[in-house]
């Protein structure tokens, strides 16, 4: 039975919705927790699997997106988190879940307590809410992406753009070892991401971070042109048919322990 730990804190907003897609993507316990529960009882995270920081606006992003939740989890949980990667277990970050991984220096660390990329303001200055078009890295090893080539996903932040640090040889050293394993359809990047970024994981590809949202994609009348597509989908009465693109994010981390 695989067990997910949603790590909530104030002003996180998607927590439900992503406790039922690992719900329906047949999770054998899924339970959300107040990062300060975690505070108090650090053993607590050995019970579980899979760990899960999902969207919305964590501690208000009143001094950047992320960045207050990052620092609590880089000072004060990071050897806790380290020792739940060593131990072969999954990380999902979901937009500002993402956002607190990078900020953390947990996803991409660049050695000495910082991260290799971080996430600034869209291009455009303004909060983007519509869907993209995604395409995965061939190369990549991310275990939440095993077997996808294309997705198709709804986006909803403000500070998206990927951007990594100034020094020459990381973007390419990131894109060699496949962990730029999500990016936007070339001419459908929202925010300006470096090299079309939507999604990073860790050289393991245990810890996985991505822009958009999985979870509000599980089945396909949440598509946004559904009502042009049942008809087709219906000559099919295999259920996986009317999956959503997000829906194999959750499936293929549970399957990985399987």
């Amino acid at each position: 039975m695989v067990k997910v730990l949603i790590l909530r804190a104030p002003g996180t907003n998607c927590d439900v919705e992503t406790k039922y897609a690992f719900q329906v993507a047949g999770a054998g316990k899924v339970d959300v927790v107040h990062i300060n529960g975690l505070l108090e009882l650090s053993g607590l995270l050995d019970d579980y699997q899979i760990l899960c920081l999902p969207g919305g606006f964590s501690y208000g992003d009143d001094i950047g997106a992320g960045s207050v939740m990052a620092s609590k989890l880089s000072r004060n949980l990071g050897e806790i988190f380290r020792r739940f990667c060593d131990a072969g277990k999954l990380i999902l970050g979901i937009c500002n879940g993402f956002q607190v991984l990078l900020k953390s220096g947990l996803l991409l660390p660049d050695g000495v307590g910082g991260s290799l990329a971080t996430l600034a303001w869209n291009e455009s200055a303004i909060y983007t809410d519509r869907w993209v078009r995604l395409r995965v890295d061939a190369k990549t090893e991310c275990v939440f992406l095993n077997g996808l080539s294309e997705l198709y996903l709804p986006i909803a932040h403000g500070e998206g753009r990927f951007v990594p640090c100034e020094k020459a040889e990381v973007l390419p050293m990131l894109d060699a070892a496949g962990q730029l394993a999500l990016r936007y359809n070339e001419k459908d990047n929202p925010n300006g991401s470096v090299a079309d970024v939507a999604g990073v994981c860790d050289a393991s590809g245990k810890i996985f971070g991505l822009m958009p949202h999985p979870e509000r994609f599980l089945d396909i009348f949440q598509h946004p042109h559904w009502t042009r597509i049942i008809e087709q989908v219906s000559k099919n009465k295999n259920e996986q048919n009317y999956r959503g693109d997000g829906f194999a994010i959750f499936q293929n981390a549970l399957s990985y322990f399987e």
